[in-house]
Order: C-alpha cells, then sequence, then structure tokens
C-alpha cells in the first residue's frame, strides 16, 4: 500500500535564527551609534580656523548696564577679552560666574578683560547682581545676545557661551556649556 506523501517544511539549522537575531542586533546598534554620534556632533560648534574674525559689526556694539549706563565694545578692543553670555535662569550660568569673576580678578592686571553678555530681562539681572556682584561688567544683551551668540559660533543657541578674542580682535577660542579651571588656565596663553 501506498502511503501518501507529505511535504515536510525544512527548517532553517539551529545556528541560523541565531545568526540572524545577530545580524538584526548588531545592524540596531550601529544605527542607533551612528543616530547618537550625529546628534552630538550637530551640537558642536563649527570648527574655527586659527583665529576668526568676530561677527560684522561686533567692536561697534553696545549695550545698556543694569546700573543704567553703557558698555561699548570699542573700549575692550587691544587686549585679551573673554565674553560669557549668560541668564539668571540658566544654572550652568549661575555656576560658572565666580570662576569667571576670579579669572577677571586674577588676570586684569596682566590685561584679560571680561564682559558679561545677560540673554535675560532688567530685573532678574539687577536682583542677581545685588546677590552676587560681579567685578567685570555686564551689559543688557537681551534676546539680541542669542543672535550675536550664534553669530559667533553658538549655532545651538544654548547657554552658558564663552568666546576668548585676542589683542587682535579675533576669536580665539570658545566654548558652549559650562567654563572650568582647565578651559579658563588654556585660554590664558591667548595675547
Amino acid at each position: 500500500m501506498n502511503t501518501p506523501h507529505h511535504d515536510v517544511p525544512s527548517y532553517p539549522s539551529p545556528t541560523e535564527p541565531v545568526n540572524r537575531r545577530l545580524l538584526l542586533g548588531a545592524t540596531a546598534a550601529t544605527a542607533a551609534l551612528l543616530g547618537v554620534g550625529a546628534a552630538w556632533w550637530r551640537t558642536q560648534p563649527p570648527e574655527l580656523p586659527a583665529a576668526a574674525p568676530a561677527v560684522d559689526g561686533f567692536w561697534s556694539m553696545q549695550w545698556d548696564t543694569p546700573q543704567g549706563g553703557t558698555v561699548a565694545m570699542r573700549t575692550f578692543q587691544g587686549r585679551p577679552l573673554l565674553v560669557n553670555f549668560w541668564a539668571t535662569w540658566c544654572a550652568p550660568c549661575i555656576d560658572e560666574l565666580p570662576l569667571i569673576n576670579d579669572f577677571y580678578r586674577q588676570n586684569k592686571a596682566n590685561g584679560w578683560q571680561v564682559l558679561g553678555l545677560a540673554v535675560d530681562k532688567l530685573a532678574p539681572v539687577q536682583a542677581f547682581l545685588q546677590k552676587m556682584p560681579l567685578d567685570f561688567p555686564v551689559g543688557m544683551a537681551g534676546l539680541s545676545g542669542a543672535e550675536l551668540g550664534r553669530g559667533l559660533g553658538n549655532l545651538a543657541g544654548g547657554l552658558p557661551f564663552s568666546v576668548a578674542l585676542g589683542s587682535d580682535g579675533l576669536v580665539a577660542q570658545r566654548k558652549l556649556g559650562r567654563l572650568n579651571t582647565q578651559d579658563l588656565a588654556g585660554w590664558l596663553r591667548l595675547k
């Protein structure tokens, strides 16, 4: 008697599903790493040449101060300058201000200048400076400070953002995020 022949499905070898899972896992991990890398890269300011010019008209800009005067960029020309963009609502900004103030006190005799540009409203800055006076001048940049920061390389628009200009008036260094003592020590070599 003839028994009917049924097609028996063929199954992959025991190692094939494991290899497929490994390949899928490796592909997903690679894609995730590429995504994280691309996101990080987009947040990094573009590389500057050894010395880059400041924004057009930078040295002719001026800002009101929280005390009611004005601070003009032209008064800073000819000596190294650290410009720090900050706001009262920015915790890392507030954390770094004492460090920047110490930097200014320790290095002003060596020709270093510091300018704080508050990307903020007048009343909170005045209240903050009553509690924590700063030895260096502060200008009220407001929303125009964010635009100026972008022009100086802060494409993400984040705070704090700092720029070091040499005595030649060119942008020599910049940093998005909280400054540390190593950053400032490296910037001291600028002239």
